[in-house]
């Protein structure tokens, strides 16, 4: 691991000066209500239930640059498919997108 010299934070930015040059990793990024999201708010990673909320902090985890799409997959046992339908929900109906019987309302074929 780089030695870390100098670390800087702006508006949720870190920006860490390394042996190897800078790199830059998000230290929160707005939640789905508007309030700061950490990675240490993020839901455990044995989650087994799913909530509106937790799916939605989730998606905006990744979005924000907080965790990448590989990490919250693996974090969470998600396939990649899974992490990309709750994506979708959110950006076609918002997060009551993301109901169970809300989304299986909207994937079923009408009759």
């Amino acid at each position: 691991m780089p030695q870390c010299y100098v670390r800087h934070e702006f508006q949720g930015v870190v920006v860490v000066n390394t042996k190897n040059g800078f790199k830059r990793s998000m230290s929160y990024v707005v939640g789905p209500d508007g309030s700061p999201l950490t990675v240490a708010e993020l839901a455990p990673n044995h989650t087994k239930r799913w909530s509106i909320r937790r799916k939605a902090e989730v998606v905006a985890a990744v979005r924000g640059g907080l965790l990448s799409l590989e990490d919250a997959c693996q974090r969470y046992s998600l396939s990649v498919e899974e992490f990309l339908n709750w994506q979708r929900a959110i950006d076609r109906f918002g997060p009551d997108g993301l109901k169970v019987t809300k989304t299986k309302k909207n994937t079923e074929p009408p009759i």
